[in-house]
Order: structure tokens, then sequence, then C-alpha cells
């Protein structure tokens, strides 16, 4: 069919529509996901994606700016940093003549929803351009720009709002695309500073980005250990400068050779007054006689590639943003695409733009209580946990003597990163509170077989300058084993009671959790195991029970998604070659699947879908058709994930060659393990702020049982307990009802995994032959 008046494309047929995606404001690591997933999404559901390049720039000059995009056009764009489709400052749509030209130019298009990927600002304008837009066309009719038959199909704009944003300072959820990627860079910076301010007991004062929101600066504080913060919306009291100087002066007694202060640019005092890095300095350097340097780390914070979870929240978000578009009515107030702790939701762009600018008010007006509690309360926990966990004198958390209990603390399993952190934490939250933390070292076999060691057991009371610097170390610290409680079941009860445990807190994988399971049962044969008891997950495999996310997990994605990235530059050097790369995970599909998802994978086996002929024959022939038609830099080279564990017949190296067999010499195949590596060396961010946090609350946990009576604590099934992070909430999870109901015993894993969803979202952006596909 031709265009109305030779101008307007027809609309399409049925709720299908044509789709334009733009990037606005600063730009933040991910965005590229974004496009990409919007792209293939809308592709895939029979829509019609427009980029718009230059943000609203190309919204306001369209022509070649608003481009009908392909689904090759946006081939390997989820591991690209900045955004591909351009960002720029507009002053021409803040004024109501620019805003004209961009509703004729979407109308030209046929455009007729829009998704935003920005900041608040951005966002904003595009809410305030769907309000106007009746009134809009209404002018367009009157001044002959248009006509009303041109217009007529165009009476009502949906917008949908995606966060993009490396500082996340937009209320009501959890986390920004780029936000964690942004944290990366500064937490790395700081891990290198960290080395020579060790070597030459030296001070760093670092300031981050972040002018109206400190959640930069307080999870780089938390994730690196930094003795002091400054953030907008919890400025220090009246006398910071004793309290700072007070604090850091402790340390150095107790033996810390290095000093980091972590600070917001727009850190400020309680009369609002700047509170800069210089002055920090001279403060450091005047009063305490510190060697001090500043480092501002800028722009390099908004750089580099997005990390896995960035590629996977950017990849999430897009792909809801168009079922969102396709889901509105005229009616539908303007959505913004959110994340509370492991869920994707919707919530109203208008309530979280007043939230967010509530808090800017909160802080003019100098009540920062109200802002912190506007943040989010995620927010509020992370300062909490940060407060709790970095000072080494606080009377006022004491608790009663007959309140105190002997906490011991054990790895149980693989090492995974942010254990170290874990176990930090839990060890500073225990001294704020009285507690007296005890490491049991080497797991259940230390404990039995080495407990009375000479000159040093295995069971040790630790010391908060014991665990300085654990939380941006990988691995075990005190050591962990694989081995089991029931190996020497009637020792191990008998070390409980020797060493008087009034709790235990258990770190580690599934094999922590049989051993909990292991210790719970044992309670009615062996009374010293009648204490509260609670399991922290750290596994890369995230494949515990009552839990969707691991401690470990996503430092392990980060590994896998760096490995894959390098990978992906030989195969695309070589241009027609596919890589098989066999991921860890046990017999869950949760590495293979996110990763996949974070890196554009052709394909992705698990053990939960198994392998077969027939499903290798239709991916053979998925890539003799994508490189028959790829053309130029697109003609790039593939990759599929393999779990270890997909199949007991198909391993990756033989996947490869059948491959590569039958290709027949039109493309290449090879294989690639990355074994261990996966584990990574550091913990990732994320893995570090959420084991404090997780970690605190564990501890909270435990001592809500202090003074109970053994009959007490074992008839209660909460007492022992696996805590969890599920869809939007932290829980609590009893091992007895996690045992019964929710555990898959042979497999090792949940009965039921929250990301089996995830699998669908991974083939239909690769493309991937599946029923109901539409792929232009």
């Amino acid at each position: 069919m031709a265009p109305i008046n030779g101008n307007v494309p027809p609309p399409l047929e049925g709720k299908m529509r044509r789709i334009g995606v733009m990037t606005s404001g600063g730009d933040a690591p991910g965005m590229n996901g974004v496009v990409r997933a919007v792209v293939r999404m809308s592709i895939a559901k029979g829509c019609e994606p427009y980029g718009i390049y230059e943000g609203y720039e190309g919204l306001v000059q369209g022509g070649s700016l608003i481009k009908r995009m392909e689904w090759a056009d946006v081939r390997n764009w989820v591991s690209i940093g900045g955004t591909l489709i351009g960002t720029a400052r507009c002053k021409a749509f803040y004024e109501r003549p620019g805003r004209l030209k961009a509703a004729k130019n979407m109308v030209l298009h046929g455009i007729d929803a829009l998704i935003v990927c920005g900041g608040d600002g951005s966002l904003t304008g595009a809410d305030k351009f769907r309000a106007e837009w009746p009134d809009l066309l209404k002018e367009l009719v009157e001044t002959k720009e248009l006509t009303a038959a041109e217009t007529a199909q165009f009476q009502h704009l949906n917008i949908v709002g995606l966060v993009g944003s490396i500082d996340n300072d937009l209320s009501s959820t959890d986390a920004t695309i780029g936000c964690y990627s942004s944290l990366g860079t500064i937490c790395e910076s700081v891990d290198k500073i960290d080395a020579t301010a060790m070597s030459h007991q030296r001070a760093f004062v670092i300031e981050v980005m972040g002018r109206h929101c400190g959640w930069l600066a307080l999870m780089a504080a938390l994730s690196t250990g930094a003795d002091f913060v400054f953030i907008p919306e919890k400025p220090p009291s009246g006398d910071w400068e004793k309290q700072m100087c007070t604090i850091i002066k402790e340390r150095r007694a107790l033996g810390k050779r290095k000093t980091i202060v972590i600070i917001a640019e727009g850190a400020h005092d309680t009369e609002l007054q700047k509170i800069s890095p210089t002055r920090v300095k001279d403060l450091l350097t005047n009063k305490l006689g510190l060697d001090t340097r500043i480092t501002t780390l800028g722009h390099l914070q908004r750089g580099g590639e997005p990390c896995a979870y960035d590629r996977m929240l950017s990849t999430l978000q897009g792909v809801e943003a168009v079922h969102a578009v396709l889901d509105a009515t005229p009616e539908t107030p303007t959505p913004v695409i959110c994340i509370i702790e492991n869920k994707i939701v919707r919530k109203r762009l208008d309530d979280a733009i007043k939230a967010t600018h509530a808090v800017a008010e909160a802080i003019e007006a100098k009540d920062f209580s109200e802002a912190m509690r506007l943040r989010d309360s995620e927010f509020s926990e992370y300062y909490t946990a940060y407060m709790t966990t970095t000072a080494t004198d606080q009377p006022e958390l004491l608790l009663p003597k007959e309140k105190r209990m002997r906490i011991a603390i054990v790895h149980v399993g693989a090492p995974a990163g942010g254990m170290n952190a874990a176990t930090q934490s839990a060890v500073a939250y225990c001294l704020a509170r009285g507690h007296t933390p005890i490491a049991i070292h080497n797991g259940f076999p230390g404990l039995t077989r080495h407990h009375d060691d000479k000159p040093v057991g295995s069971v040790r009371e630790i010391t908060w300058l014991d665990t300085e610097g654990w939380i941006s170390t990988g691995g075990s610290e005190i050591g962990t084993n694989r081995g089991l409680p029931s190996a020497h079941m009637e020792k191990t009860a008998e070390c409980f009671a020797l060493y008087k445990f009034d709790a235990l807190f258990v770190v580690g994988g599934f094999e922590a959790f049989t051993a909990l399971s292991e210790l719970r049962k044992g309670r009615a044969e062996y009374p010293s195991f009648r204490i509260p008891m609670v399991l922290l997950p750290a596994t890369v495999s995230n494949n515990v029970p009552g839990t969707e996310y691991s401690i470990g997990s996503d430092t392990c994605l980060n590994a896998l998604v760096t490995f894959c990235d390098a990978i992906r530059v030989s195969a695309s050097s070589s241009r027609r070659r596919v890589f098989v790369v066999e991921t860890q995970g046990g017999r869950s599909g949760y590495i293979a699947t996110v990763a996949g998802l974070s890196i554009g994978a052709v394909a992705v086996y698990t053990p939960e879908e198994g392998i077969n002929l027939n499903m290798l024959s239709q991916d053979i022939e998925h890539l003799r058709q994508s490189f028959a038609t790829d053309r130029g830099q697109n003609q790039a080279g593939k990759l599929i994930l393999c779990n270890e564990h997909a199949s007991e017949a198909f391993d990756s190296m033989e996947i490869a060659k059948i491959i590569k067999e039958e290709a027949k010499g039109r493309f290449d195949a090879r294989h690639a393990i990355p074994g261990h590596w996966q584990q990574g060396v550091r913990p990732s961010p994320m893995d570090r702020v959420r084991a404090v946090r997780l970690a605190s609350k564990c501890i909270q946990f435990l001592e809500d049982y202090a003074g109970q009576t053994e009959e007490a604590i074992a008839a209660d099934s909460q007492s022992s307990a696996v805590i969890g992070i599920k869809g939007a909430s932290v829980i609590f999870s009893s091992m007895l009802k996690l045992e019964r109901d929710e555990t898959d015993w042979k497999d090792r894993r949940p009965k039921n995994e929250f990301w089996l969803a995830m699998k669908t979202v991974v083939d239909t952006l690769s493309g991937r032959p599946n029923p109901g596909l539409k792929r232009n």
C-alpha cells in the first residue's frame, strides 16, 4: 500500500506498532543492549522498529536521523559501551516549536510508540511530549503542516521509559542501566589505588560522580571497605572533621596502613555547604599528618563495556518495554521499567519522577532523614550496613551481655566471589553488637580433624583487623571444603559443644545447603545442634533452593562474559567461525542462560532442556542460513554456550566437531573451556555489596534467638533457614520447607527455577528457530 498522500505510511495490521527507540541524556553502559532488545523483540512481535539517532535532536531534525532498523543492524551491540545511536542535548525540544517538529517527524514515519532510555530529565521530557501530543497534532493540522487524514491514525502516543544512568538516581528502582558497570570501574580503580596506599601508608581521597545522588559513593565505600564516605542524602554531623579523624586515627592505631575516603561530587555538610576533596585532604594532612593524595575518576566512570548485570538488565528491560507498548491502551499511564531486587516491574513514570524530585527537595530543606527514606529501603539498608560494619567502636550498638552470642562462621563447598566480603561483614557486625565471631577454618573436615592442632587449631576467634581488606579478595580466606558433617557427625557435635557455639553462620552452595539439612536433622540426637543456623548462598552455579541469587554468581558471569568477548574477537577475525563455550553451573543452566543473554549467544544448551540430534540439526541449519546472509562487518563469529552437564552424550568438544562436520567447509567450529577462570579473581561489586548486606541480615536473624532454650529453638522450624532474594523481596526460608517442597535433590537445584523464562528471550533475540517466531 502507498502512504497516505504519499507521505505517511499506512497503519500496521492489528495491534502491531511502529516503535521508535532512542537514547538520551548522558550515555550509560547497557544502552546499546536496550536498543538491540527493542529492535529484535519488535521484529519478533511483527512490529517495525525505528532507531532515532542523536536523542531528541534526531526526533526534531528527522530525515536520516530516524532510520528503520533491521535484525542485523544491532548484531553484537549488547557488548558495546556508550550508545551507538548517539545522544545529544537538544535545546529545541524544550520549546514547543521543537516538539511540533518532533511530532511531525514521527507521523511522517508512521511511529506511534516511543521507547526512551535516559535519565529523569529525558523521561520527564518524553512524558510531557505525550501529554501534549493531541494538541501538537491539532496545531500541525491547523497550520497545514499535516492533514487531518494523515494524523487520524496517530491520535494516541504511547511512551515507555527505561532508566539509563550511571548515578542510579531514579527513585522506585533498585538499579538503573549502567550503574553497576560504573561501580565496577570505580572499584577496580580503588582496588589498584589501595595497593599504592598500603605500600606507602598513604591516604587517598577519591571523588566519584553523583551530584544529587550518593549511590555510587556509598556502594564504592561499601565495596572497598573505605574508611569514610560523603553522600548528599546523609551528610556527616556538624563535627564531622573530628568524627572522621577519630575513626581514621583508631584504625591506624589498630595497625591499618592505608586510608581511603570516598566523596560524591555533590557532597555537602548539614548546612548544605560543599565539602570538597581538597578540604578533606587538607584535614587528613594537617590534623593527622597523613601523606594524602586526591584522585578524581571523572568520565572514566562512564565509559567501557557494560558488565554482565547491565547487559542482562538492559536486555530484559528492553524486552519488557516492547511488551509494555503492545499492552498499552490510550488510557495507560506512561510506565517506566524498573527492577526491585530480582524482579522486572512496571511503575508509573510520573510517580517515579515525583519521588526522585522529592529527594532533592528534602535535601534542600535539610530533611536528610526524609531524603534517605525517599531513596528506597535498599539504599538505607546499605547505608546502615556500611556504618555498622566499618566502625570499630560503637558502644550504642552493643547488646546486653545476656544477649551476646558465640557465633561460628564456616564456608562449605567450592569458593565463590564474595565469601570473604560476607565473612568480613558478619565479623564486623558481630563485634559491633558484642558477639564473639569464631571462624571454622577449612570447613567441617577442618573442624573435626584439626580443631585442636598445635600451636593453632582450626577454630579461632576472629578480630576486626583479621578481616581487613577481605571485602575485595576472591576465594575463601578461612578455607572452604566440600566435606559434610555426616562424615563425622558425632565428632562435629562434640566440637559444637566443646567450643560452645550459640549460633552458626554458613556460607556456601549446594553442599552448604546439604550440610545445614544434616545438622537440622541431627538435632534429634545431638543437643549441641539445637542452635539457630542460617545459610547465605554463595556459589557460581546459583542453584541453592530458597533464593534467586547466590553470592559469587555475578562474579562468575562477569568473568565468563569477559572470556566470551575475547573469544568473539577471535571468531569474528576468522569471520566464518563458531565457538562452543563450555560453562560451569553444575546441573543448573542459570550461568549458561544468563551469560548467553549477556553476550547474544546463537544458542544455549542447558541440563534442564538437554541436547538431542534434532536440536543440533536445527541449530546447524540456522547457522548455515545466518552465515549465508551475513555481509561485511555483520559476517562476524558466533558463540554457543553449553553447560558442562547439558548432555551425557554431547560435550562442547563433540558439539563443535559435529557442527564443523555438518558445515561442509562453509564455516568452522571450535570449542573453548574457561574452566575455573569463571570463579573470577576479585568479587564483582554486586557480589561485594550484596554479601555485606545479606550477611548483616543473617547475624540479625541469629541474634533474635539469643536467650531461647534448646527445646524452643529445636521446635521452631524457622530456626534453621536460608536467606534469599525471591522476586522483589529478601526472605528467610525454613530449611524444613525447602528440603521437603522446593529441592530437586537428584539434580542439586531448586524444583522451580525462576530464570527458565530467560531461555525463551535468548532464543528469540538470537533468531534461533522457534515455533511462532516471526523474523524479517
